[in-house]
Order: C-alpha cells, then sequence, then structure tokens
C-alpha cells in the first residue's frame, strides 16, 4: 500500500474515509504502476523522486473510473500518468490555456500541448481538452460532473499575476462549481513558511499554506487532510530569483548550481480539499 506522509485528519469519520481509498488503491495500483512505468515517460521519470505522483494521487483518491480534471498541465507531465490511468474506464479534462490568447507563452505552451496529443493519438485520443484562462474562462468541465480537480504548482500563477487572494478565489470557485458533492479538490503548490512577511508572495512564487486554506474555505471547501509527500526541508523558500532558483529552473545559470541541485525541487504543501455533499 502506498501510504503518504504525515496525513493530518479532521475527524474519524475522514480517517475512516481515507483508509477506504487506501484500501481501493491496493486494488489498482497495479494499473497505477503500468501508468507511470510507460516507455514515454522516461525522461520525465526522472522528476517522480521530487513529484511523487504515485503517492500523491493516492493521496488525493484518484481511482481509474473517475472524471478527473487537471488545471493547466503544461507540457503533460500528470498528462501522460493521467491519460493512461484514466483511458479505459475515467475521463480526463485537460484545462490548458486559451490557445488564442495574447500572452506568447500562454499560446505556445497550448500549441506544444495540441500537437503532442494529435501526434499520438494511441496515447491521447481520449483525453478532453478545455481553456482555464481567468477572469475571463472558467469552464474546465461540465457542472457537477468533476469527482476530482487537480492543479500541480498554479495557485502562486494566479496570485502574483494580477489577481492576488480574489483571483484564487475565483479559480477555486471555478473548481468547486465542476465537482460533484463529495468531490475532491488537489492541490500542490510551493511553501512559504507561516512566519515569513506576506509580501514575500507576491514575486517569489511562494504561497503561505494557511493562505491557500482559507481561500479554498472561502469558495466552499473543506479541508480533508494534508500531507508532507512533497514536503522538502532543505529549502528556505529563500533564494534569489524565487521557487525559479533551484531544480528545475535553475534561473541563476551556472551559479552555485551545485549548491541548487543538491536542495532539489522546492518545499511543497499537498492538500486535499472536499465539496461537501449538501
Amino acid at each position: 500500500m502506498l501510504i503518504p506522509t504525515s496525513v493530518r485528519c479532521l475527524s474519524a469519520s475522514v480517517l475512516l474515509a481515507l483508509s477506504v481509498v487506501a484500501v481501493a488503491h491496493d486494488t489498482d495500483n497495479e494499473k497505477l504502476n503500468l501508468a507511470l512505468h510507460t516507455d514515454y515517460r522516461s525522461d520525465a521519470a526522472v522528476r517522480d523522486e521530487h513529484r511523487h505522483p504515485a503517492e500523491t494521487l493516492t493521496f488525493f483518491g484518484v481511482e481509474p473510473d473517475m472524471t478527473v480534471v487537471e488545471i493547466w498541465p503544461g507540457g503533460g507531465w500528470y498528462t501522460d500518468i493521467l491519460a493512461a490511468y484514466l483511458r479505459d474506464s475515467g475521463t480526463y479534462y485537460a484545462a490548458h490555456f486559451d490557445p488564442n490568447s495574447e500572452v506568447g507563452y500562454f499560446k505556445r505552451s497550448r500549441e506544444a500541448f495540441g500537437k503532442k496529443m494529435a501526434e499520438h493519438p494511441e496515447r491521447y485520443d481520449q483525453v478532453k481538452l478545455s481553456v482555464f484562462n481567468p477572469p475571463a474562462q472558467y469552464d474546465i468541465a461540465p457542472e457537477g460532473s468533476a469527482d476530482v480537480v487537480l492543479t500541480f504548482r498554479n495557485a502562486h500563477n494566479w496570485y502574483m499575476n494580477g489577481g492576488g487572494e480574489k483571483r484564487v478565489l475565483a479559480a477555486f470557485s471555478a473548481f468547486y462549481r465542476s465537482l460533484k458533492p463529495g468531490g475532491v479538490l488537489g492541490v500542490v503548490d510551493h511553501r512559504l513558511p507561516e512566519d515569513r512577511d506576506i509580501k514575500e508572495q507576491d514575486a517569489s512564487g511562494y504561497m503561505k499554506q494557511s493562505v491557500i486554506e482559507n481561500i479554498a474555505k472561502q469558495a466552499g471547501f473543506e479541508l480533508v487532510a494534508s500531507s508532507d509527500i512533497n514536503a522538502n526541508p532543505k529549502d528556505t523558500a529563500n533564494h534569489e530569483k524565487g521557487v525559479w532558483t533551484l531544480p528545475p529552473s535553475y534561473r541563476l545559470g551556472d551559479i552555485d548550481r551545485a549548491k541548487y541541485q543538491k536542495i532539489g525541487e522546492s518545499d511543497r504543501m499537498t492538500l486535499k480539499f472536499v465539496k461537501p455533499k449538501k
């Protein structure tokens, strides 16, 4: 059984629910392991030691017959796993950038993702593409259709790029609408220590866990559990170029590269929220 570390549960009923999910995944682990070890993931799998996809997806309770939405999948690192895992009996929505975006990076990223999908239909022909483009487009999936919405290292972007907490709240509210009652929002993001100045969130790429938890609560979610699956105590969250100083970005180039390589990727919060059943 894949067991997440330092799980914090809020009630005995939640603990029972998590144990049921863990048992369910004993049956499904073979399928998840197959998705993780496809030959075309050989390069991407190098980062598994930092991102812990098996433990993370198990913690969020993702099962192969679910409808899952991933927000801003970028180049498709998690897409390669989820598209394979959900292919036979589930549904996977990739809520990517607007293909008509005026932001060059967004447009190029979406074009590259679309090209990847088109070139390998044997892997991605079941992927459903949607658009997440705050503050204009939030229709990531039909309302009330998703079992799980996942966002990996994105909330800080919405916070930093002109929106602050209001932009993150708008995003989380959209996720809430897309989820079924009882559905899960899984959040992974770079973590700013709670004793640091909140102004550091403005440009560092790090956010306080308490801020994320409070915004999710405002959107209507309940915190089910948090995990240290993606924690990195070696990361001080205090770097010249913010989180992008660390791998894989290395914004300082070769300056102290060995030092940052030794630290590894960022310290990350891993939070599981639920949309209450009315």
